[in-house]
């Protein structure tokens, strides 16, 4: 029987894809790819672009058009036999990445290339593709005895299965809770999210109004709800997701599984030479050395922390004067704050939501990526789906289809929590014809109520507009070679630049009269309430940064200076963290790192400093664009042209002089901050 993963289309046809096609499939192009390399090494002598790279280049793309359905589905459309095959197939994809990684036969032609008369002839993006693999080549180990090779290669393997273990602790966890309450004791939630929490139940099978740990259920709750308890219950049960700690306790429990990551990471860096695994994490990374994030952290720390206090006591004092509250509790934070904000700026995001529906918001952002880039966006209306909620999107320029985009946007169960962009398909050459890139684009919002369109909060729709700018990263790329087309090969604190800066026309008036228009009449956002958002933008920033700090701070720490001999655990540097850059110190039941899947299950182990080292970058570029116009069609064709189009091809401090004509500074991100004032 034929088996769909084995199928070259432009498309996933996930329709046809069952869990039984995917280990045979991921099976049989492992060997085939594998005895395929032995072959061209063996048939030349003189290893060339056309005779190596590409044939290598074509294999490892069916591969990766073979595994992405199967990975996104097991994020979006998750099931235990998905799951199953899923876990499956990652010590199988472990062993070959390492086998590859380690094969010093490749690594041997690669660098006869390199070395060769040909590597002149070669254009920017081919050269910075083979440097890049070169260097992939010995973080692998390829220079290791066979022992050591062979260590590697078990660590590797391990750590896989463990990331996948954590993410389904965590996915199982969210599941299997939830609370069935009346209107009654949701009373101060909004309409919205009342009608959320029917429909929720309603589906479920209950009476009255269902909670669960999905973002837009308990997040209003936490915000809005009157009954303290209630928060307080909803509060323990996110944050002891998947820990000893909470309703749940031990059922799913991550913390064997963390120390053992930490354990293994740091015997990995040892294996190569590194004194830990951050210094491994930044060798592909802009930063040059943990003790410069560290000294970036801090020097951000150190301008935000004063204005950040003040903001704490503020809000005590508010909570204690308004609401005769002795203590500000953790659970109590975003309801108190969302009391302050609506007091002082006569504003909250429910205000916001009824100009904010979906059906005006996408064309809106449609409309301002035209004017920045060029292109134009058209839904195909029949496609292969995996779920109802899914859409799919043409990107244009003069009338050619250059790109392609899945939405996937509502939150629901069986797919995982966050927001992200994914690979789905990379841009590169296949002979003589031009592989079209495709994202998939996957948020978590609240979904539409009945005949009611999904209407966003101002958050919401900045997350919305960071994920388009991942995917713009990736579809507007005009590169050729997959190991640098598109987010391929952007050093990992650099790649949130194209997205946080997309964020910024979330606050610009010009661009939100595109962007919003009330769900029913179509007013436009009117004027005042604008200026009661605009106002209220930087409303407790220097907290936020202190928390976003306190995150980026205990991965880079946890990563520095884990050490299983000196007893120092998790929570311990957690609590050293908090001790310096904090505001508000949870509550010692509070157990977030079990659920902290950037680090133990994402990309960002050691690197989620990323974030705030990449909106320096953002922040300053769109400086530009407030010097010369938000919508100034040659400063978005320059941003295009040094940034977007270019991919991984060259470094990237080199692309941001290239646009912004000298290095970045932090004085725009402190200043759109509101933190300009604790700088001086």
């Amino acid at each position: 029987m034929s088996n769909p993963l084995l199928e070259q289309n432009a498309l996933p046809p996930f329709s046809a894809i069952t869990p039984a096609d995917v280990e045979p499939a991921v099976t049989r192009l492992i060997e085939r790819n594998k005895a395929a390399i032995e072959a061209l090494l063996e048939a030349h002598d003189n290893y060339s672009w056309d005779n190596f790279w590409r044939p290598i280049e074509q294999m490892e793309d069916e591969l990766a058009q073979a595994w992405s359905p199967v990975s996104h589905l097991n994020s979006v459309a998750n099931s235990d036999e998905l799951r199953a095959a899923y876990n499956t197939c990652l010590p199988l994809l472990s062993d070959y990445s390492t086998w590859s990684g380690q094969h010093s036969g490749q690594y041997e032609a690669y660098s006869q290339i390199a070395r060769g008369e040909e590597f002149a002839s070669l254009d920017n993006a081919q050269r910075k593709a083979l440097d890049n693999v070169l260097r992939d080549f010995r973080l692998a180990g390829v220079a290791l005895p066979k022992a050591q090779k062979e260590h590697y290669a078990r660590l590797r393997k391990r750590l896989s299965e463990l990331g996948s273990r954590f993410s389904d602790n965590v996915l199982d966890a969210t599941n299997a809770w939830s609370k069935q309450v009346t209107e009654e004791q949701l009373a101060g939630l909004p309409a919205t999210a009342i009608a959320n929490a029917r429909q929720a139940a309603r589906q479920a099978g209950f009476d009255g109004c269902l909670i669960t740990l999905e973002f837009p259920s308990f997040y209003p709750v936490l915000a809005y709800c009157e009954d303290a308890a209630l928060r307080e219950e909803v509060y323990r049960a996110n944050s002891t997701r998947a820990s000893t700690e909470g309703p749940h306790a031990g059922k799913w429990d991550n913390t064997a599984i963390i120390e053992e990551i930490l354990d293994l990471r740091g015997q990995l860096a040892e294996v190569l030479g590194f004194a830990n695994y951050a210094e491994l994490s930044l060798a592909t990374k802009m930063a040059d050395s943990p003790s410069q994030v560290a000294d970036f952290l801090q020097e951000l720390s150190r301008k935000s922390r004063p204005q950040a206090l003040a903001e704490w006591a503020e809000l005590q004092e508010f909570a204690r004067r308004e609401y005769g509250a002795e203590t500000v509790h953790a659970w109590d934070v975003s309801f108190y704050s969302e009391k302050l904000r609506e007091r002082r700026y006569q504003v909250s995001q429910e205000d916001i939501r009824p100009y904010l529906p979906i059906t005006r918001v996408l064309p809106g952002l449609f409309a301002v990526v035209q004017s920045l880039y060029g292109v134009t966006v058209r839904e195909v209306s029949e496609f292969d789906s995996y779920h109802p909620d899914a859409r799919l999107f043409e990107l244009l320029r003069d009338g050619e289809v250059i790109a392609r985009f899945y939405l996937d946007l509502y939150a629901r169960a069986n797919k995982r929590g966050g927001a992200w962009m994914d690979n789905c398909r990379v841009r590169r050459l296949v002979g003589q014809t031009l592989q079209v890139p495709v994202a998939y684009l996957v948020c978590n919002f609240t979904p539409p109520v009945g005949e009611t369109p999904a209407l966003l909060t101002h958050t919401e729709l900045t997350t919305l507009f960071h994920e388009f700018g991942h995917g713009l990263h990736h579809m507007l790329t005009r590169q050729t070679v997959a190991s640098v087309s598109g987010i391929n090969g952007v050093a990992w604190d650099a790649v949130e630049l194209p997205s946080q800066f997309m964020e910024n026309w979330c606050w610009e008036p010009e661009a939100l009269a595109l962007i919003s228009g009330h769900h029913e009449s179509g007013e436009p956002l009117p004027q005042a309430l604008l200026e009661k958002l605009l106002a209220a933008r930087n409303f407790q920033s220097a907290m936020m940064m202190a928390r976003q700090l306190e995150l980026a701070l205990f991965d880079l720490r946890l990563h520095s200076e884990w050490d299983p001999a000196a007893g120092r655990s998790v929570q311990q540097i957690l609590d050293s963290v908090r001790q310096e850059v904090a505001v508000l110190v949870p509550p010692p039941f509070n157990r977030f790192q079990h659920s902290f899947s950037h680090i133990f299950a994402g990309g960002y182990a050691a690197g989620y400093y990323s974030y705030k080292w990449a909106e320096v970058l953002s922040a300053d570029a769109f400086s530009r664009f407030e010097e010369e116009g938000i919508f100034n069609p040659e400063t978005g064709a320059a941003f295009r042209t040094h940034i977007l189009e270019m991919g991984g091809s060259k470094d990237p401090m080199e692309l941001f002089v290239a646009f912004r004509g000298r290095e970045p500074v932090i004085e725009p991100l402190l200043r759109h901050s509101g933190i300009a004032a604790a700088a001086a």
